[in-house]
C-alpha cells in the first residue's frame, strides 16, 4: 500500500507529466494509436473527410477526394520554430514513399509563437531554398479557434489529444490518415517524422 506521502508524490509526478505533454515537451502516448487496432470510422464520417478541400498556395483548391486510396500525413508547420528542421525528414518521407502511395500535406500556421509570419509566397520560397521541399505546402491557415480550417476541425474531432482535448498545442503536430479516410494516429510535435515511417509502411503494405 502506498503511504499518503507516496500517493501525493505520485500524483504530483502525474500532473507534471501531463503538463509536459500538453505543451509538447514529451510525446503523448495517447496520440499514437496502434495500427490495426484503431477504430474505423463509419461511412458518413469517411464521406466527410473526402468532401473536404485544402486551399493551395496559388489559391486553387485541392479536393481531398483526389487523395482517395492514398495515405495522408497532415502537419501544421512554421518557419521559425525549434521543430522547423523536421522539414528535412518530411521531405525524406516524401521521396521514399510518395510513389508508393503517401501524400504529405503541410499547413503553415502562425498561431503558435507567431513563428510563421510570412506570406504564402515567402513560405514557399523558404521551404524550397532551405529544405528542398517538393511535397505540397498549402496556404496559411488557422488550426484552432473560430477560424480553424475545416480539415483541422475534422482531424481534431476524430483524434483528440490528452484528456480528450482537441486543440492543437504547437507547431508540427501530425495526423496520419489511411487510404479509406480513417484517422489512424495523432503525433506530438516532438515525434520526429522518421519515427512515423514504420506506421506509414504498415499502411502501405498490401497485408495491412
Amino acid at each position: 500500500m502506498f503511504s499518503r506521502r507516496n500517493r501525493s508524490i505520485l500524483g504530483l509526478l502525474v500532473l507534471i507529466y501531463a503538463i509536459l505533454v500538453l505543451i509538447g515537451v514529451v510525446p503523448n502516448p495517447i496520440f499514437h494509436k496502434a495500427i490495426g487496432h484503431s477504430q474505423k470510422m463509419n461511412d458518413s464520417t469517411s464521406k466527410q473527410w473526402f468532401s473536404l478541400s485544402a486551399k493551395q498556395s496559388d489559391g486553387s483548391l485541392l479536393p481531398i477526394d483526389s487523395l482517395r486510396g492514398r495515405v495522408v500525413l497532415v502537419v501544421n508547420v512554421a518557419s521559425r520554430c525549434g521543430f522547423t528542421p523536421q522539414y528535412k525528414q518530411l521531405q525524406e518521407l516524401h521521396e521514399r514513399y510518395s510513389d508508393k502511395g503517401l501524400t504529405i500535406l503541410a499547413f503553415p500556421c502562425n498561431q503558435f509563437g507567431a513563428q510563421e509570419p510570412g506570406s504564402d509566397s515567402e513560405i514557399q520560397q523558404f521551404c524550397s531554398t532551405n529544405y528542398g521541399v517538393s511535397f505540397p505546402v498549402m496556404s496559411k491557415i488557422q488550426v484552432n479557434g473560430a477560424q480553424a480550417d475545416p480539415i483541422y476541425e475534422f482531424l481534431k474531432k476524430q483524434s483528440p489529444g490528452l484528456l480528450g482535448l482537441e486543440s492543437i498545442k504547437w507547431n508540427f503536430t501530425k495526423f496520419l490518415v489511411d487510404q479509406q479516410g480513417n484517422v489512424i494516429s495523432r503525433y506530438a510535435p516532438t515525434t520526429s517524422p522518421s519515427d512515423i515511417a514504420k506506421d506509414i509502411e504498415r499502411l502501405l503494405s498490401p497485408s495491412s
